[in-house]
């Protein structure tokens, strides 16, 4: 059933679903990013005979709001800098097409922010609280992303301090709640799904170069030029399947982590998406491919360490 608001209610211009305006405005293709490298460091955990599945459900709530107030923060800081318009490509909306206050976009991501904190609360009281430390790094990384005088994603480390967060540190705090250690094959593990991760947002700046440009942000597509970023794209895929072979090979993980080939479709579509294409809406499917080739990777390693488990 929908529910349907007033136009003076949350500053929304005409009478829509509630539900389907804040569902876009928490990009939920986003948050597998969250879920995946979670997933990935309790298989870990689970691997080395431990699994507390009260601190992975917390670890994974507090993940996927952390990161979905950091979509927030992006709709928020982009409005207030005259970036976002009612025909951007990529965005929530919900301010400059649905009329939702911009304050209280902004109340809503600092909720999930003490949301967060309180679910941090409670994975530190259950292992350590040097975890609160690492926390409140990651909360300030995700507010200064597009928040303050000089956002991380406009600059040219989006694509390193995304991947490095959203990858090695959620998989190693993932493992290490659970374990109380840390270890050498997590670390490793973790690098690929760091590169996928930072790959989605190489995508998103090849699709906004133009506009970016116009902004004056400087982000990596930017300095690299449009041809030579979806080379780099390419080397980032590339990378990331090589280095799950290395590993392999060098016997440190099961050669069950090969059926993260099954997502190598999906990058192969995204590099061929962007090739000739100059429009934001035509690479719009490149960049969904993109997302997609980091969920299917990253859902095909946690399985494969769940079936070197079992069998």
């Amino acid at each position: 059933m929908e529910i349907k608001i007033p136009e003076q209610q949350l500053g929304i211009k005409e009478n829509k679903s509630i539900w389907k305006i804040w569902y876009r405005q928490l990009r939920p293709h986003t948050l597998t990013a969250a879920f995946v490298p979670v997933s990935i460091g309790s298989a870990l955990a689970l691997l080395d005979g431990h699994a507390n599945i009260l601190l992975f459900l917390a670890m994974l709530l507090a993940s996927i709001l952390i990161q979905a107030a950091t979509n927030l923060f992006n709709e928020y800081y982009d409005y207030k800098r005259g970036l976002d318009t009612e025909e951007s490509i990529g965005i929530g909306g919900g301010i400059v097409r649905d009329g939702i206050a911009p304050k209280t976009i902004l109340n809503v991501a600092l909720s999930f922010f003490a949301i967060a904190i309180l679910l941090g609360v409670y994975i530190c009281a259950s292992s350590s609280w040097w975890i609160a430390t690492i926390g409140i790094v990651c909360m300030f990384t995700a507010y200064f992303y597009t928040g303050g005088p000089y956002p991380i994603a406009y600059s040219p480390f989006g694509e390193i301090v995304s991947g490095f967060f959203m990858g090695v540190v959620i998989i190693l705090i993932s493992y290490f709640i659970q374990t109380d250690s840390i270890s050498l094959e997590s670390f490793l593990i973790s690098i690929p799904i760091s590169i996928l991760i930072g790959a989605i947002m190489l995508s998103n700046n090849i699709r906004d170069l133009d506009g970016d440009k116009e902004s004056g942000r400087r982000t990596l597509a930017i300095l690299l030029g449009r041809e030579n970023a979806i080379k780099l794209l390419a080397g980032m895929f590339t990378v990331a399947y090589a280095w799950v072979i290395i590993l392999m090979v060098m016997g440190i993980v099961s050669p069950w982590l090969l059926i993260v080939f099954g997502s190598l479709p999906k990058a192969m579509k995204a590099v061929q998406g962007f090739k000739g294409k100059s429009l934001p809406i035509q690479m719009m499917p490149a960049m969904k491919a993109t997302a997609q080739t980091n969920t299917i990777f990253g859902f095909l390693v946690a399985a494969g360490l769940l079936l070197s488990y079992w069998i």
